[in-house]
């Protein structure tokens, strides 16, 4: 009777909700069944190589941001061998221009690799925010082709995609355009399409012409409707009914969608995933403005955990 009525309630909830797809108590195997502390930890065998992990926080962050993330996949996978780089290079200016954080990010990564005479098997990103936008230029650069072919999952949390346009918070985008004027900020610039006339020449505009997301083998997309800060279907990569109506920037809004998702469906080795996450969150100033969802996708220990055992940890295996 109880699961009767729960079963009921559940699927009452998620037409309420109108979202295609699964919730947590629809699957019945987890991630990882492996114990957080298993009684005995084998030595590691490194000779076949050590799966890195980048951790690229975002705007006005740093490299702690992503500590509970770095601390559910090690507690789900013991043995795995898995090495972090909490990137640092950026923090003290994430107001900079977008090439100005890539050759930082790209420094730091070669010189991780080099100093600790590490054996690379495979390469994962995980990324926050504008971390995320950071990530994707990094791929594009001429030394790091070296190790596209080692590329395994790009773990995008409420990632700014398609940029800040058609946001539906104007608070949001007052702030963000009163934080650009105030830090000369290239990245917030670039963000809201601003950085040139032609919208074809702007920054992400152009960065969705290159290659790069296709060489992962799980490319997830983390989002939350809950989250003013970057807007809902920009960490989707989809389109928006705002868009479909703006006869101006819409078509090319169009296009930056074509341009990144067309190579990983073409892609036989690729997959992608999309998260939509609803927290529970309280009734104050931060979740109102939409600060609050984009920050609990990394200081949330209910949902991490969760996300993690029922579905994340199988993109880092």
């Amino acid at each position: 009777i109880v699961f009767s009525s729960f079963y009921q309630a559940k699927e009452k909830f998620k037409k309420e909700l109108k979202i295609e797809g699964f919730l947590y108590s629809d699957l019945s195997v987890l991630a990882s069944d492996i114990p957080y502390f298993p009684p005995e930890e084998e030595e590691e065998n490194l000779e076949d190589g050590i799966h890195l992990v980048v951790c690229v926080h975002g705007l006005d962050g740093n490299s702690a941001d992503l500590r509970l993330v770095k601390t559910f996949i090690e507690l789900g996978l013991p043995g795995g061998k898995l090495d972090f780089l909490m990137s640092e290079k950026n923090q003290m200016d994430t107001f900079a221009d977008f090439d100005t954080m890539t050759d930082r990010l790209l420094d730091e990564i070669i010189q991780h690799i080099q100093l600790y005479n590490l054996s690379i098997s495979r390469i994962s990103f995980i990324g926050h925010s504008l971390g995320n936008i950071i990530i994707r230029s990094v791929l594009t650069r001429p030394r790091f082709r070296y190790y596209l072919n080692k590329l395994h999952t790009f773990l995008s949390l409420s990632g700014p995609h398609l940029g800040t346009l058609y946001n539906n918070s104007a608070l949001v985008s007052t702030g963000l355009w009163l934080m650009q004027k105030l830090k000369k900020s290239g990245s917030l610039l670039q963000l809201t399409f601003r950085d040139n006339a032609d919208l074809r020449k702007c920054f992400l505009y152009q960065l969705s012409q290159k290659t790069g997301l296709q060489y992962f083998k799980n490319v997830v997309l983390v989002a939350s409707p809950q989250d003013r800060y970057v807007p809902f279907h920009s960490a989707r990569i989809e389109m928006c009914k705002t868009a479909l109506k703006d006869r101006h920037t819409g078509p090319v809004y169009a296009e930056m969608i074509n341009n990144l998702l067309g190579p990983l469906v073409e892609a036989k080795d690729c997959t992608l995933i999309r998260h939509n996450v609803f927290h529970a969150l309280p009734n104050t100033a931060n979740t109102l403005i939409g600060r609050a969802a984009h920050i609990a996708v990394l200081d949330s220990e209910l949902f991490l955990e969760k996300f993690f055992l029922v579905a994340g940890l199988n993109y880092f295996k």
